[in-house]
């Protein structure tokens, strides 16, 4: 049988190793190895790796010297990244980017199991279709919810397949992210993968765009054309909006995706449509059926294995997550960065985010401008992500120009004061006090570095009450880690 694969801890100082492999054992990995940057390629050699966290070396040249000897032993092991610092010389940004995660040390439990949890679904995936994946995108379902866990799963199950694909969610969930992640996890990766929004496209033109046409087949077809159909030849074609498509049209679709067979307009050949289709749309269809806006047999011959996206208000534990996925992206463009308090971090998960992770995504571009390496209190964002009645105190007077301009990875959270006020659409009570209970004990999790006796003396509470609280709320309990 093959040797299973193993966790590879890179770290130069022996102590910190220790602590290191003692949360991860904690966490459930038994099968560890650790290494220095000197005999890294030894382990590489003597052992199966599935992923390795990487983390410091000493000297930067050493750090990136070992990550080079990493992907030059193969190309597909994930590589974590144990980021101790804010990101500052060229050298750790590149390393950033060409990470598949970053942790932040001190370790916290929802990030380390997230990024191990994507590695191993990653290295497993890459081994069985023997090719590299498109790295941005895999970590671009950054998430431990579980909705989140459970679109990994679906790609998983049916990326390899040519089964048509029905992606439903709310507009700014990431409907195009999980069809490029369908495409780039099958063996379709390396044909093209060609998008078309049928939205916004008038009616009259979407039959051109997708079929194509011959030279004269109306007027202005001075030349023929090629349609999308035709360009994706051997790949993934990706119809967004599929709601808004003609009925028309929705005909003509039909008869391609029963007969795999079409003709450009103004055309007599048959041409075959070797193309995987995959669609999306944030309508509800059953319901457009219903009215007669929609093909009954059309929308059964899409729904093959429908995946939907779930909106960002019912992942809020991903927020925090999602929000340094984001920045590492606009860190990696050279776009800026920005750091956040804890009570920024809880207003935001208090948020409703409507318009879901594209709305998230636009915030911090904005606020990397307004706030370019600064720290964003709750004071700082706008209005509507506020709590209503926040109370912002003073900053202490010692606090430097320069630790407030730049990154502290020791910033305490600011004891926020909270005037609550109904909203005018009413509110369910039991929820908003679970939600702000569960988000506070994280907070003090995070803060005590995972000590669960810690967190309860800052919640002023018995031990024993927060961990039937962390039971409550389906959190893991982390009273072994010790802060690194």
């Amino acid at each position: 049988m093959p040797e299973p694969t193993a966790l590879l801890v890179v770290e130069s100082d022996h102590i910190q190793i220790q602590r290191i492999t003692a949360v991860l054992e904690f966490v459930g990995y038994d099968k560890l190895l650790t290494a220095n940057c000197v005999n890294i390629k030894e382990r590489l050699v003597e052992h199966t790796v599935g992923a390795v966290l990487l983390g410091q070396c000493g000297e930067p040249q050493r750090l990136l010297d070992t990550f080079e000897i990493i992907k030059q032993h193969d190309p597909d092991i994930p590589i974590i990244l144990l980021l101790t610092k804010e990101v500052g010389q060229q050298s750790d940004r590149e390393l950033v980017k060409r990470a598949f995660a970053v942790v932040n040390v001190p370790l916290t439990y929802v990030e380390l199991t997230d990024a191990l949890h994507r590695a191993q679904i990653f290295h497993a995936g890459s081994k069985r279709k023997g090719g590299s994946f498109n790295l941005d995108l895999f970590r671009s379902l950054v998430g431990n919810s579980r909705g989140i866990r459970q679109v990994r799963q679906l790609i998983e199950q049916v990326a390899n397949s040519d089964a048509t694909v029905l992606i439903l969610g709310e507009s700014g969930t990431g409907k195009e992210v999980v069809a490029r992640n369908l495409h780039y996890h099958s063996s379709r990766r390396d044909k093209p993968f060609v998008p078309i929004n049928c939205g916004a496209i008038p009616g009259d033109l979407l039959e051109s765009e997708l079929f194509g046409h011959e030279k004269g087949a109306f007027t202005g077809a001075i030349s023929a054309r090629q349609g999308r159909f035709e360009m994706a030849e051997g790949g993934t074609l990706f119809l967004d909006e599929i709601g808004d498509m003609p009925m028309t049209m929705q005909v003509k679709l039909l008869r391609v995706l029963q007969e795999r067979t079409f003709e450009r307009i103004g055309g007599t050949k048959v041409l075959t449509a070797d193309v995987r289709v995959v669609a999306a749309t944030h309508r509800n269809l059953e319901e457009m059926i219903k009215d007669g806006s929609f093909r009954e047999d059309l929308y059964y011959r899409l729904q093959v294995f429908p995946i939907e996206m779930p909106p960002l208000r019912e992942r809020m534990d991903d927020i925090p997550l999602l929000i340094n996925e984001l920045i590492a992206r606009l860190e990696h463009e050279k776009r800026g960065s920005v750091r956040f308090t804890p009570a920024a971090i809880m207003a935001l998960c208090q948020y409703r985010w409507p318009g879901n992770v594209r709305e998230l995504s636009n915030l911090l571009e904005r606020l990397v401008i307004m706030f370019p390496y600064g720290v964003v209190d709750v004071q700082d964002l706008p209005e509507k992500f506020r709590p209503l009645g926040v109370i912002q105190p003073p900053k202490p007077a010692q606090t430097s120009d320069t630790e407030s301009a730049g990154f502290d990875s020791n910033l305490a959270p600011l004891e926020t004061t909270f005037s609550a006020r109904l909203p005018r659409e009413g509110i369910d009570l039991k929820e908003h006090i679970s939600s702000l209970e569960c988000s506070l004990i994280k907070q003090a999790l995070d803060d005590a570095g995972g000590v669960v006796a810690h967190a309860a003396k800052r919640l002023k509470m018995r031990r024993t009450t927060l961990v039937e609280k962390l039971r409550k709320y389906g959190l893991q309990r982390t009273e072994s880690m010790t802060e690194i």
